[in-house]
């Protein structure tokens, strides 16, 4: 990840677009990573969140790309079992898109609320606010922890 952050904002960008597909790469780690490094505040966590949502957006948009046939036919999922997981993602509908942050479970969201065609815009927005969040969250602690987070890195 290291390499990643030689480039700057745009490996920022890469790495959190990365990280929020089924790649395994801590966004959170390279948001840290590169304020410790003297990235702008305001410019990492807008790279950050941007880069992750893209990222969220392409995985919906593959679910959305899924069709029914090719899960029964490819993983063995009775249409039976497929009404009921709609059923569960129908019940929460696009706001399940704001936890598409979440480690691993987070990506299946994201394509599931593509696969089942959960409204498109207001996933988008869910999923733009939640990551948002998380990477605020991520640059209050750094500013409010900055000496440590530094010190560890160096």
């Amino acid at each position: 990840m290291e390499s990643l952050l030689e480039f700057g904002y745009l490996g920022l960008f890469i790495g959190s677009f990365l990280a929020s597909t089924l790649i395994p790469l801590s966004s959170d780690v390279l948001l840290v990573g590169m304020l410790a490094w003297g990235g702008n505040v305001w410019v990492c966590l807008a790279v950050a969140t941007l880069g992750n949502w893209l990222g969220g957006m392409t995985s919906y948009c593959l679910g959305w790309l899924g069709k029914w046939e090719w899960i029964e036919r490819w993983f063995k999922v009775k249409p039976e079992q497929l009404e009921r997981q709609q059923g569960r993602i129908d019940k929460y509908g696009c706001l399940l898109a704001f936890f598409a942050w979440l480690p691993l479970i987070g990506d299946i969201f994201a394509l599931a609320l593509g696969f089942y065609r959960v409204n498109p815009k207001l996933s988008a927005l869910f999923m733009l606010i939640g990551r948002f969040v998380r990477f605020l969250v991520w640059v209050v602690l750094y500013l409010c922890f900055a000496d440590r987070f530094t010190a560890f890195i160096s």
